[in-house]
């Protein structure tokens, strides 16, 4: 199955926290402060696997996470990194952040990149030792990863576009021209999906891509048919070959056709309907002279190279083929995204500190904040300097404030996560 868009969430490790501890050794009374840091935590990577074509492994796995860091241990030892978690997507893939619709990545231009970064590991409570804090009980935790829900968009990569009408010869053409074996039969929406076909040409082994792009019919644009899930594929394309049956067979007129398929296309998007493009008026072997020459005279006085062809009998096709490469030497290379999401790390402990909520309920005061909690697991209340410690971070992210602004008196109890203190000013 073509699956070309998905919702998926990642998860960055969190870095492994700073450990407390101290320097313990036969003969040594008082050994100093010897608590390594934590390691970092892995970084979520998406790489392109040219082998994949497809988004369909993400409508069964929605949850990525990589491993956090450990923490640091005794003699000085850092914790060992979480590994990086690598995810394969098709080449094309662009990859936006949910919320705010931010292009992170397009992974067309690079072979990898890195979308979640991992947490940096908290620093060991021998960084805090002073000459007068010698005994430091606290550590700083490890920073949280990032994490992000993530909206997955494949647009296939191809340098010619085919657009027209279901079963106006776009999937013959691709087939005689490339090594595309599309399934071809003479009924609409025979090509579920789009297909790529690789074609060579000179003795240098040079070649294009060329994409057959399905399910183009009167409303694509607004969601009828296939066209609103295909259209955005064209959106790379850097020629646009708009196939047409001149011959009328089905009871349609070429010139309605063209111009219904080129209004679809620019109510996609300006910029597509203003593609460049070759129209090729397909099955000429079944049209009248009458019929070519009408339609060769419509498209001509709209200053659009013409070509009449014949896909199944392979008629006129080597002279459209040649013009298109001559087309391609003048055009710019395949369209990429530029990153639009700028990165900001959380800070150890958690994300905004900013962010908290204080109530007051029967004279108790209860602070609640996500960031705190990992905080207060590395602080040991009965050190007066790791309590100092705890007491800047409440001070420096403003609940002290807030306390105040609510009329904390002198005495009363404050509550964070269960663990109860008095306030003293």
């Amino acid at each position: 199955m073509f699956i070309d868009r998905a919702t998926i969430f990642v998860k960055a490790g969190n870095g492994g926290n700073g450990a407390v501890s101290f320097h313990r050794e036969k003969y040594v009374a008082a050994g100093g402060p010897d608590g390594g840091d934590g390691g970092r935590g892995g970084d979520v990577i998406f790489v392109v696997d040219k082998n994949l074509n497809t988004l369909e492994k993400f409508r069964y796995k929605k949850k990525y996470q990589a491993p956090d860091g450990n923490p640091g241990s005794s003699r000085n030892c850092t914790g060992r990194s979480g590994e990086n978690l690598i995810i394969p997507v098709p080449e094309g893939t662009i990859v936006r952040e949910a919320e705010t619709g931010q292009i992170m990545a397009d992974l067309s231009g690079t072979d990898s990149v890195i979308i979640a970064k991992g947490g940096k590991g908290g620093a060991g409570n021998q960084h805090f030792a002073t000459s007068t804090r010698q005994i430091p009980r606290f550590a700083k935790p490890g920073v949280p990863g990032e994490s992000f829900t993530l909206q997955l968009e494949l647009k296939l990569l191809a340098d010619v576009g085919l657009v027209g009408f279901p079963n106006v010869g776009k999937s013959t053409l691709i087939s005689v021209v490339s090594g595309a074996r599309p399934k071809i039969a003479n009924y609409h929406f025979t090509t579920l999906s789009p297909i790529l076909g690789v074609v060579g040409y000179g003795d240098e082994g040079r070649s294009f891509v060329m994409a057959d792009i399905p399910g183009l019919v009167e409303g694509a644009s607004e969601g009828v048919g296939l066209g609103h899930d295909f259209l955005r594929h064209v959106d790379r394309c850097r020629l646009i070959i708009h196939v047409v049956d001149v011959s009328g067979i089905e009871g349609r007129d070429p010139i309605d056709d063209f111009e219904k398929i080129n209004f679809e296309l620019r109510n996609f998007d300006e910029n597509l309907g203003a593609r460049p493009q070759i129209v090729a008026g397909n099955k000429c072997d079944l049209a009248s002279p009458e019929q070519i020459e009408r339609f060769r005279t419509y498209i001509e006085g709209k200053g659009l190279t013409f070509f009449p062809i014949s896909a199944a009998g392979r008629m006129g096709v080597k002279e459209l083929i040649a013009e298109v490469i001559h087309r391609l030497q003048t055009l710019p290379p395949v369209k990429t995204y530029e990153t639009e999401y700028v990165h900001v790390l959380p800070q150890a402990g958690g994300g905004d500190r900013t962010k908290f909520e204080v109530t007051e309920e029967n004279g108790i005061f209860y602070v609640e904040a996500d960031w705190l909690e990992q905080i207060l697991s590395t602080v040991n209340m009965d050190d007066y300097a790791s309590l100092q410690y705890f007491q800047r971070v409440l001070r420096e992210s403003g609940i002290i404030d807030r306390l105040d602004q609510m009329g904390i008196q002198e005495g009363q109890t404050v509550d964070i996560f269960g663990f109860q203190f008095e306030y003293v000013r």
